[in-house]
């Protein structure tokens, strides 16, 4: 559950971070305020949603299928034996 959540929030965050690499490596300092105007940060807003859902669509689209009929777990003769796709 927790890594679909995780890997859409690092897609959104990458242009901030790259955004911040870009003005260290240019002798700025990245967390003064005159940097992160209102368009850059709305720009930045929509490339992080732009990431995260090619990466939504990426992972639904090329993520494996199951093949086969799943078989419940069940007890026989007193020992739980484990389910399985067969």
């Amino acid at each position: 559950m927790w890594r679909p959540i995780a890997e859409s929030l690092g897609l959104f965050l990458l242009p901030f971070l790259l955004f911040a690499v870009y003005l260290a490596l240019r002798m700025r300092w990245p967390l003064a305020i005159e940097h992160w105007t209102r368009s850059r940060v709305a720009a930045l807003v929509i490339a992080g949603l732009a990431a995260a859902l090619a990466g939504l669509i990426g992972a639904s689209l090329f993520a494996p299928r199951g093949q086969g009929v799943y078989i419940p777990a069940r007890v026989e003769n007193g020992v739980l034996v484990p389910g399985r796709i067969e």
